[in-house]
C-alpha cells in the first residue's frame, strides 16, 4: 500500500449550521467538520495525496461522513470504523468569526483514537492541540505519530473548554522536538509559552520546534527568523470556520510535496483566505489553482 503523502490525526465531527441564533424552530444544515477533516480537505485540495486518520462510528451516519471525506478527496483507508456515538457541534454562522460553538462530544468514538491506530509507516503528519486535548489516548497517538513522521506539523488550537492552559502549554512543549513547523495564533495560544510574539517563537525554536509560523489574523503570520507574510483579503467572507484549519492542511500539503517553507505559507494564507467564503468548516474548499491565483495577486 501507498503510504500517503500527509497523515492528518483528530476528531471528525457532525455539523449542524444555522444562518440565524440558535433557538426552537431554528433550520439547521447538516455537515461534517473538525479540524481533521477541514485540514485534511485543505492538504487534499493542495495537491497532496492525503490520509485522515480517525475513529468512526459504524452507522449510517458514520456511512455519510465516510462518503463526505471520499468526495473531498481523502483516502479514508486509514479510517477505523467502531462502535459509539458521535461528537457534533451546533454553530451560528458569523462571518466576524467572533461566535462560540456548541460542542456535545464527551464519549464520542472519535476521542477513542490511539497508538494502535497509527501505522508505523508514515509521510507528513499535521496534527492539532484539539486531538491531544480530546483523550489520553489521542494525545498518546498524536505523540507516536509526531515520533514516526518525516515531517510533522503541529497547530495548538487551543480550546479552554476542553484543555487548561498548563496542559495545552504542556502539548506545546512535548512535541516541539518533533515539530517541523508549529503554528500557534497570536495572542492566545502563542502566550501559552512567551509574552511577546518574538519571546514565544524564540522558547518553541528552544523547545526544539525547527520553524515557527505565528498567524495573526488580518496583520498576517510571521515567522520566527522575523519574515512577515501578510494577510490575503478574502473576496467574499460566509463564515470564518475552520480557516485556520486550511492554512494548516495547506502548508502541510505543500511542504510534503517539496515547497520552501515561505512559499507554504503563501499559499496557506491564501487559502484561508478563500475558505471565508463557504458555509462551515468545509464548505468552500479552494483548487490549488484557485489558491495559487489569490496568492498571486498579493504577492506578485
Amino acid at each position: 500500500m501507498t503510504t500517503p503523502d500527509v497523515f492528518v490525526l483528530g476528531e471528525v465531527l457532525v455539523e449542524l449550521t444555522a444562518t440565524e441564533p440558535l433557538d426552537t424552530g431554528t433550520t439547521m444544515r447538516l455537515a461534517f467538520s473538525g479540524d481533521a477533516l477541514n485540514a485534511a480537505a485543505a492538504s487534499a485540495a493542495a495537491g497532496a495525496h492525503t490520509a485522515l486518520l480517525a475513529r468512526v462510528p459504524d452507522d449510517d451516519l458514520g456511512d455519510r461522513l465516510i462518503a463526505r471525506v471520499n468526495d473531498l478527496g481523502i483516502d479514508s483507508s486509514r479510517v477505523v470504523r467502531v462502535p459509539g456515538q458521535h461528537g457534533l457541534y451546533l454553530q451560528q454562522a458569523d462571518p466576524t468569526g467572533g461566535r462560540e460553538f456548541l460542542y456535545v462530544r464527551k464519549g464520542s468514538a472519535g476521542s477513542g483514537l490511539s497508538p494502535e491506530d497509527v501505522p508505523d509507516k508514515l509521510g507528513a503528519v499535521l496534527a492539532s492541540g484539539i486531538a491531544c486535548a480530546i483523550s489520553a489516548s489521542a494525545a498518546a497517538a498524536v505523540r507516536k505519530a509526531a515520533a514516526l513522521s518525516t515531517c510533522f506539523v503541529y497547530d495548538p488550537n487551543w480550546r479552554p473548554r476542553l484543555v487548561d492552559a498548563a496542559g495545552a502549554a504542556e502539548h506545546l512543549r512535548l512535541l516541539a522536538p518533533y515539530a517541523r513547523l508549529m503554528t500557534p495564533a497570536w495572542p492566545q495560544e502563542a502566550q501559552l509559552v512567551g509574552e511577546t510574539p518574538d519571546a514565544a517563537c524564540t522558547t518553541l525554536r528552544q523547545l526544539g520546534a525547527q520553524a515557527v509560523a505565528m498567524t495573526r489574523g488580518a496583520d498576517g503570520v510571521l515567522l520566527d527568523d522575523g519574515t512577515e507574510v501578510p494577510a490575503v483579503p478574502a473576496p467574499r467572507v460566509v463564515d470564518q470556520t475552520g480557516a485556520g484549519d486550511s492554512f494548516a492542511g495547506t502548508v502541510t500539503a505543500r511542504l510534503a510535496l517539496g515547497d520552501d517553507l515561505h512559499q507554504a505559507i503563501q499559499l496557506g494564507v491564501a487559502a484561508a483566505s478563500l475558505s471565508v467564503g463557504g458555509l462551515g468548516g468545509t464548505g468552500y474548499v479552494a483548487t490549488l489553482e484557485e489558491v495559487r491565483a489569490h496568492a498571486l495577486a498579493v504577492h506578485s
